[in-house]
């Protein structure tokens, strides 16, 4: 019987090579007589649902080879080189493209982006100013032409181009967060002023008074700002002094460092200090980690934070957390914030919801001296924001707490904040 068995298996064995070959050859002989449409969709299928460029490649010059001269199967093979980091091949098929076809948008847009992706930034530029001439309206040419002037460290002309693109359609998601993050340092210098007046129902007599007035200096490497506060608190007055900086190391990432001291008054924290790795996401998301101190007296406190930013269309989302570690506990604050864009990235109207104390509002951060009990709050926040004459931007902000003072013992607190910034 094991003989028989045996001899079963050897058979068994031997037909799986022949099946193979057979279900090979099947699928070569349906290839070999798929038509060019038929393999071009299989050669997108295979990029874009299997991220296979090489296969994708070998696809589509099979349907060259079937419909030799096609446009359209040229430029995708062009495109897919491009994507798979073969410049040189690509520039092999797109280069004698365009010669055939100077007009065309799409040929242009994909030169183009060959030497932007192999950084030769001038050139990129150069075949996009070209391109422009002939489509001054091409949504896709001025976005990669104010990625390239980014990326030449041009940022007044990029943020020009994006504003452009932004008049053209308000709703494009990528040109909204490329123009986040090109507003700040499309300017040599900037000086600001901010009043803010907070009103307690029961909590205290007099209401606050705070005030500031900062200086921000930008250069290649990021923006650096000094700023003064004033705040009139408790009837007392006092000062805090602060440098941020916002460090830049790639399209990807940047920071955000803080440092600030004050006369010891218990007005503002005697000391502070922060620091955030911001990073620019696909899908124009934005992730944030970092900390902040806040020192009272002998006390120190830390708070670490994180954030989740989304651009979708003129809106912008974010989602903030406020961890506090004190007594084998870890305080929470949450908020939840959205912006509406109706112009440029300082052209919108807001509204934040909140619960708990934040350590980077100067009005109730003081809070966190009080290290035996962690006060509650709830808050809603509303602003507006607009620029005049693309250099002067106005902002105004209203925003309501019920506020813990005491435990147990809740106040209702109003704020109203007014400020002007002239950028140079």
């Amino acid at each position: 019987m094991s003989t028989t068995i045996l001899k079963h298996s050897l058979k068994t064995i031997l037909r799986i090579p022949l099946a193979l070959a057979f279900v090979i050859s099947l699928q070569g002989y349906a290839q070999e007589n798929s038509t060019p449409d038929e393999l071009f969709a299989k050669a997108r299928k295979t990029a874009f649902e299997e991220n296979n460029f090489p296969e994708a490649i070998l696809l589509t010059k099979e349907a060259l080879a079937k419909s030799p001269g096609n446009t359209e199967l040229s430029l995708f093979l062009g495109r897919l080189y491009a994507w798979n980091g073969n410049y040189t091949e690509a520039r092999e098929v797109l280069n004698p493209l365009l010669a055939k076809n100077p007009g065309d948008e799409d040929i242009i847009f994909a030169n183009a982006s060959v030497e932007y992706w192999s950084q030769d930034s001038q050139k990129a530029l150069d075949m996009v100013h070209e391109g422009l001439i002939l489509h001054p309206g091409s949504e896709d040419l001025l976005l990669l032409q104010a990625k390239i002037l980014r990326d030449m460290k041009r940022y007044p002309e990029a943020n020009e181009v994006v504003n452009k693109i932004l008049e053209i359609n308000p709703n494009l998601t990528e040109a909204r967060a490329l123009s986040q993050t090109l507003a700040p340092v499309a300017y040599k210098n900037a000086v600001g002023l901010r009043y803010d007046y907070v009103y307690f129902d029961k909590r205290f007599d007099d209401p606050w008074h705070l005030a500031s007035a900062d200086y921000t200096k930008v250069t290649s490497l990021g923006s650096a700002t000094a700023r003064v506060n004033y705040a009139n608190r408790f009837a007392t007055d006092a000062a805090q002094f602060e440098i941020d900086l916002y460090p830049r190391f790639s399209n990807i990432f940047y920071a955000y460092v803080n440092a600030g001291i004050s006369d010891d008054k218990g007005i503002f924290p005697q000391y502070r200090a922060g620091f955030s790795l911001y990073a620019n996401l696909p899908k124009a998301y934005e992730a944030e980690a970092g900390f902040r101190l806040l020192k009272f007296a002998d006390e120190d406190t830390w708070i670490y934070t994180l954030s989740l930013g989304k651009y979708y269309k003129n809106f912008w989302f974010n989602f903030r957390i406020f961890l506090t570690p004190d007594n084998n506990n870890v305080t929470q604050a949450y908020s939840l914030g959205s912006r509406y864009y109706f112009g440029g990235s300082d052209d919108y109207a807001g509204l934040r919801l909140g619960t708990g104390i934040s350590p980077d509002n100067n009005a109730n951060n003081v809070l966190y001296g009080n290290t035996a009990y962690r006060l509650k709050s709830n808050n809603v926040t509303a602003e507006y924001r607009t620029t005049l004459n693309q250099s002067n931007v106005l902002y105004a902000q209203i925003a309501y707490e019920n506020q813990e003072y005491e435990k147990g013992t809740y106040n209702n607190q109003i704020s109203v904040g007014i400020g002007y910034i002239h950028r140079f």
